[in-house]
């Protein structure tokens, strides 16, 4: 019935035009050739309309693959709209290539450490594995120079972390899968790293290299002030507030009432959202003439918000180590120290690159509640206690500061709640010291199968040093601690547990395999590394070893003074499986 309407129609405007067309004859009536014509016509539009859908469902077809969902044209560059339109599921496809870019990946911050460049990412920074992008270099007046990443990390409630070779100096670094601009690196021995607002006192903790303050002792906080704001290089726009304590690499100054403010309106004290605007850092900076501010990239975050009113705490005992690719011992040890009481663990990944993560997805959460915090700031391991105690307080009674080749070990009767029981009632007491065994290879050349706790069994005869449990509210306020003991605050006191209740086999000098990382770098800030011609003779090192990782023909036998099987006897009791004969780790 269209059709029929729409040819009257036609044959009016036909007949409009008189005879000067010839094509329509009288009012309503067609000729045979107008016609023929008229159906030519329709039927080239139709062929025409059929073969224009066919070159955009086809078209898209061939762009979005079967499952022809519209698409739409934009106002983006193309490549901009494939990459958000894909990123997700190409990073679940495993397509991502060196080439793909993803907005998500923003750069925020680039550090130059000695050996390679640290790329700090936004946090919701996806990223995929690190052979499927690259390192880029912007020399000046040069070609870009491409690298593949030495390793990468993330969390899922924190920054993601690259590890980038070391370029030429001075060379500014990117990703090839990110949008944001080449980042030039800070430099990491001058540099304002982290900090914690604490509500317990209104103040901010600021952790910062540069200083060069004295191991163990106080420094002269009036010498300093605390400068919080956006862009430090207009003082306008900056407030500044006075440091309270300066220790080590640990300034508290008093936290302003605007900052305070502030940080009540934004999401976890942290700056979002924005990718354009800078965001609030904290910084220390110099009083007096040629007074200077340190580069920061510290955004005051706040700490775990204090409950005066709880009587009791989560967890009665908690571990704080930091380590760097110690995965194949890890299991272990945290195995161990849940069977005799710990109840949380804080690790603090030193730029581990063995596959921690994939030890820690195959234990229980529910019977191991471990926290694992990227800490990638060399030589700070003082400053990364201090900041595990101000974390760990809210929710722990005590805290142990011990190694991963550490462990508790009770000889007697009593167990580890009944040590924290009978101080625990002592509120003068802060702090519990223990004596340290050193285990030395034990005539083994290979790494024990089942465990260090049951592989060696030889050490020195006299402990070596000591390490502490302490009360994380005894501390005093400037954090002060040296070889894993805290500086107290005035009247709180220390005691030394005997041996004969508690002490730490430490197994330190173990097959020459695992002993030889040593010489990579240590974590401690004020002890020299293993191979610096500098203390040779330190208790710190390996006796008459020197600085070279040049295995001694008599590795496997040395340090063996006194055979203890002590700790190896009590494993094989408790943690044996009856049927299988197997450990647990």
């Amino acid at each position: 019935m269209a059709l029929a309407a729409k040819e009257r129609k036609l044959s009016r405007l036909g007949s409009k035009g008189g005879n000067g067309g010839g094509s329509f004859g009288a009012r309503g009536q067609r000729s045979p050739a107008a016609a023929v014509a008229g159906t030519q016509r329709r039927l080239f539009a139709a062929f025409f309309f059929f073969l224009c859908a066919g070159v955009v469902v086809f078209g898209a077809a061939h762009v979005i693959g079967a499952s022809f969902r519209p698409v739409l044209k934009t106002a983006w560059p193309s490549a901009t709209l494939n990459a958000v339109s894909s990123e997700r599921g190409a990073k679940q496809a495993g397509v991502v290539s060196v080439d793909t870019v993803l907005p998500s990946v923003h750069i925020q911050n680039a550090i130059a450490l000695p050996d390679h460049v640290l790329l700090i990412l936004r946090d919701g920074s996806l990223l995929p594995a690190p052979g499927r992008f690259e390192c880029l270099y912007s020399p000046v007046n040069s070609s870009q120079l491409r690298r593949l990443p030495l390793s990468a990390a993330a969390l899922p409630d924190g920054p993601s972390l690259v590890h980038c070779p070391a370029g030429p100096a001075r060379v500014a670094v990117s990703l090839s899968l990110a949008q944001s601009a080449p980042v030039a690196p800070l430099q990491w021995d001058r540099l304002v790293y982290t900090a914690l607002i604490d509500s317990r006192d209104n103040s901010t903790v600021v952790f910062a290299k540069g200083m060069n303050l004295r191991p163990g002792r106080l420094g002269v906080p009036s010498r300093y002030e605390c400068v919080f704001g956006r862009d430090f290089s207009k003082p306008k726009l900056v407030v500044t507030s006075p440091v309270v304590s300066a220790a080590q690499e640990i300034f508290r100054c008093v936290t302003p009432v605007r900052i305070r403010r502030y940080l009540k309106m934004t999401t976890g004290g942290k700056d979002s959202g924005n990718n354009d605007e800078k965001p609030m850092l904290v910084s220390i900076r110099t009083k007096g003439r040629g007074s200077s501010t340190l580069p920061s990239i510290a955004q005051p975050e706040p700490l775990p918000r204090y409950n005066r009113h709880r009587r009791q705490k989560a967890h009665s005992m908690c571990v704080c180590t930091m380590l760097r690719n110690q995965a194949r011992f890890l299991r272990e040890w945290i195995v161990y120290h849940s069977r005799i009481g710990v109840q949380r663990w804080f690790i603090y990944d030193n730029n581990s690159d063995d596959g921690i993560e994939d030890v820690l997805n195959t234990m229980d959460p529910s019977r191991y509640n471990v926290t694992r915090y990227l800490w990638p700031w060399m030589k700070s391991q003082e400053a990364g206690f201090a900041h595990c105690a101000l974390r760990a307080r809210e929710s722990c009674e005590w805290v142990g500061f011990i190694d991963i080749d550490e462990f508790l070990h009770f000889p007697g009767n009593q167990t580890l709640q009944d040590v924290l029981r009978n101080y625990s009632v002592k509120p003068r007491i802060g702090e519990l010291r223990t004596a340290c065994h050193s285990f030395g290879p034990s005539g083994r050349t290979k790494i024990p199968k089942k465990g260090v706790t049951t592989g060696y069994t030889c050490r020195l005869a006299a402990p070596e040093r000591h390490k502490s449990i302490v009360r994380p509210d005894a501390l005093n306020p400037s954090l002060i601690n040296v070889v894993h003991h805290f500086h107290l605050k005035e009247g709180m006191k220390y005691v030394n547990i005997g041996q004969g209740m508690m002490l730490i086999n430490h197994y330190k000098y173990q097959v020459w395999e695992v002993f030889k990382d040593k010489f990579s770098g240590r974590v401690a800030t004020y002890v020299a590394d293993w191979q610096d011609e500098e203390n040779v003779g330190s208790r710190d090192r390996a006796p008459g070893l020197g600085t070279k990782p040049v295995e001694p023909a008599d590795w496997p036998r040395r340090f063996c003074e006194v055979y203890d099987t002590g700790l190896k006897d009590f494993v094989q009791k408790v943690f044996t499986d009856p049927h299988t004969g197997n450990l647990p780790w």
